[in-house]
Protein backbone atom coordinates (compact mmCIF):
# COMPACT_ATOMS: atom_id res chain seq x y z
CA UNK A 1 0.00 0.00 0.00
CA UNK A 2 2.98 2.52 1.04
CA UNK A 3 4.67 1.80 -2.65
CA UNK A 4 0.87 2.61 -4.53
CA UNK A 5 1.25 6.01 -2.61
CA UNK A 6 4.09 6.99 -2.94
CA UNK A 7 3.87 6.18 -6.38
CA UNK A 8 0.56 8.27 -6.78
CA UNK A 9 2.35 10.75 -4.85
CA UNK A 10 5.68 10.93 -6.85
CA UNK A 11 3.14 11.38 -9.83
CA UNK A 12 1.20 13.98 -8.96
CA UNK A 13 3.67 15.92 -7.85
CA UNK A 14 6.38 15.26 -10.86
CA UNK A 15 6.14 18.58 -12.89
CA UNK A 16 6.31 18.50 -17.01
CA UNK A 17 9.85 17.91 -18.43
CA UNK A 18 10.48 20.39 -21.13
CA UNK A 19 13.51 20.71 -22.90
CA UNK A 20 14.12 23.69 -22.58
CA UNK A 21 17.25 24.59 -21.52
CA UNK A 22 18.27 26.82 -18.38
CA UNK A 23 20.20 29.04 -21.27
CA UNK A 24 17.32 30.19 -23.42
CA UNK A 25 14.62 31.09 -20.49
CA UNK A 26 14.05 35.12 -20.87
CA UNK A 27 14.92 37.16 -17.67
CA UNK A 28 11.71 38.76 -17.81
CA UNK A 29 9.34 36.24 -16.48
CA UNK A 30 6.10 37.60 -18.36
CA UNK A 31 8.29 37.48 -21.86
CA UNK A 32 8.88 33.70 -21.03
CA UNK A 33 5.24 32.48 -20.13
CA UNK A 34 4.62 33.51 -23.43
CA UNK A 35 7.45 32.43 -25.04
CA UNK A 36 6.20 29.12 -23.51
CA UNK A 37 2.89 29.27 -24.58
CA UNK A 38 3.43 30.06 -28.11
CA UNK A 39 6.39 26.90 -28.04
CA UNK A 40 3.13 24.71 -26.72
CA UNK A 41 1.14 25.33 -29.80
CA UNK A 42 4.75 24.85 -32.41
CA UNK A 43 5.07 21.84 -33.75
CA UNK A 44 9.01 20.28 -33.80
CA UNK A 45 9.66 19.74 -37.87
CA UNK A 46 11.84 17.37 -36.99
CA UNK A 47 9.92 15.21 -34.41
CA UNK A 48 6.38 15.75 -35.62
CA UNK A 49 4.38 14.50 -32.83
CA UNK A 50 6.06 17.08 -30.18
CA UNK A 51 5.93 21.05 -29.67
CA UNK A 52 9.00 22.66 -29.56
CA UNK A 53 8.70 23.05 -25.98
CA UNK A 54 8.88 19.26 -25.81
CA UNK A 55 11.32 18.67 -28.41
CA UNK A 56 15.04 17.90 -27.79
CA UNK A 57 16.18 18.46 -31.07
CA UNK A 58 18.39 21.63 -32.20
CA UNK A 59 15.86 22.74 -35.00
CA UNK A 60 13.66 22.67 -31.98
CA UNK A 61 16.12 24.71 -29.79
CA UNK A 62 16.45 27.11 -32.94
CA UNK A 63 12.86 27.78 -33.20
CA UNK A 64 12.69 28.19 -29.56
CA UNK A 65 15.27 30.84 -29.37
CA UNK A 66 13.91 32.62 -32.68
CA UNK A 67 10.60 33.10 -30.98
CA UNK A 68 12.14 34.37 -27.71
CA UNK A 69 14.21 36.34 -30.01
CA UNK A 70 11.15 37.69 -31.86
CA UNK A 71 9.37 38.47 -28.59
CA UNK A 72 11.93 40.23 -27.34
CA UNK A 73 12.04 42.42 -30.23
CA UNK A 74 8.53 43.33 -29.66
CA UNK A 75 6.72 40.59 -31.76
CA UNK A 76 3.35 39.90 -30.48
CA UNK A 77 2.43 36.88 -30.60
CA UNK A 78 0.32 36.78 -33.14
CA UNK A 79 3.28 38.37 -35.48
CA UNK A 80 5.66 35.32 -33.95
CA UNK A 81 3.11 32.71 -35.12
CA UNK A 82 2.94 34.42 -38.62
CA UNK A 83 6.75 34.90 -39.09
CA UNK A 84 6.47 30.81 -38.64
CA UNK A 85 3.86 30.04 -40.54
CA UNK A 86 5.17 32.46 -43.49
CA UNK A 87 8.86 30.79 -43.05
CA UNK A 88 8.14 26.76 -42.69
CA UNK A 89 4.29 26.74 -43.55
CA UNK A 90 1.16 26.04 -41.47
CA UNK A 91 2.53 22.76 -40.62
CA UNK A 92 4.45 24.33 -37.78
CA UNK A 93 1.12 24.40 -36.08
CA UNK A 94 0.24 21.95 -33.67
CA UNK A 95 -3.46 23.12 -34.27
CA UNK A 96 -3.85 24.22 -37.91
CA UNK A 97 -6.17 27.43 -38.80
CA UNK A 98 -10.11 26.95 -39.94
CA UNK A 99 -10.20 28.19 -43.39
CA UNK A 100 -11.22 26.99 -47.03
CA UNK A 101 -7.56 25.13 -47.64
CA UNK A 102 -8.17 23.20 -44.36
CA UNK A 103 -11.98 22.66 -44.24
CA UNK A 104 -12.08 19.17 -45.28
CA UNK A 105 -9.71 18.68 -42.94
CA UNK A 106 -12.05 20.15 -39.60
CA UNK A 107 -14.98 18.42 -41.57
CA UNK A 108 -13.90 14.89 -42.59
CA UNK A 109 -14.34 13.26 -39.00
CA UNK A 110 -18.17 14.54 -38.98
CA UNK A 111 -18.63 13.60 -42.03
CA UNK A 112 -17.16 9.71 -41.58
CA UNK A 113 -19.26 9.85 -38.31
CA UNK A 114 -22.50 10.60 -40.36
CA UNK A 115 -21.56 8.50 -43.36
CA UNK A 116 -21.14 5.80 -40.78
CA UNK A 117 -24.58 6.74 -39.69
CA UNK A 118 -26.34 6.21 -42.78
CA UNK A 119 -24.71 3.33 -43.73
CA UNK A 120 -25.40 1.73 -40.46
CA UNK A 121 -28.95 2.46 -40.73
CA UNK A 122 -29.40 1.37 -44.21
CA UNK A 123 -28.10 -1.75 -43.48
CA UNK A 124 -30.24 -2.33 -40.35
CA UNK A 125 -32.98 -1.74 -42.66
CA UNK A 126 -32.22 -4.01 -45.23
CA UNK A 127 -31.57 -6.82 -43.12
CA UNK A 128 -34.67 -9.41 -42.91
CA UNK A 129 -36.80 -9.38 -39.85
CA UNK A 130 -36.81 -12.68 -38.49
CA UNK A 131 -40.12 -12.66 -37.36
CA UNK A 132 -41.85 -15.76 -35.91
CA UNK A 133 -43.64 -18.23 -38.47
CA UNK A 134 -46.54 -20.27 -36.96
CA UNK A 135 -46.57 -23.61 -37.24
CA UNK A 136 -48.29 -25.69 -39.31
CA UNK A 137 -50.00 -28.94 -38.42
CA UNK A 138 -46.84 -31.43 -38.87
CA UNK A 139 -45.04 -29.19 -36.75
CA UNK A 140 -47.48 -28.54 -34.27
CA UNK A 141 -48.19 -32.76 -33.71
CA UNK A 142 -44.49 -32.85 -33.09
CA UNK A 143 -44.15 -30.55 -30.59
CA UNK A 144 -46.87 -31.87 -28.79
CA UNK A 145 -45.24 -34.99 -28.88
CA UNK A 146 -41.71 -33.62 -27.65
CA UNK A 147 -43.65 -31.80 -25.00
CA UNK A 148 -45.83 -34.90 -23.91
CA UNK A 149 -42.93 -37.43 -23.78
CA UNK A 150 -40.72 -34.29 -21.83
CA UNK A 151 -43.54 -34.27 -19.09
CA UNK A 152 -44.04 -38.29 -19.10
CA UNK A 153 -40.26 -38.42 -18.36
CA UNK A 154 -40.37 -36.17 -15.49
Amino acid sequence: MRFVLALIAALLFSGSAFAVQPDEVLKDPALERRARQISTGLRCLVCQNQSIDDSDAQLAKDLRLLVRERLVAGDTDQEVEAFLVQRYGEFVLLKPTFGAHTLLLWLTPALVLVLGGIGAYAAMRRRPQASAAALDDDERKALEALLQRDRSAS
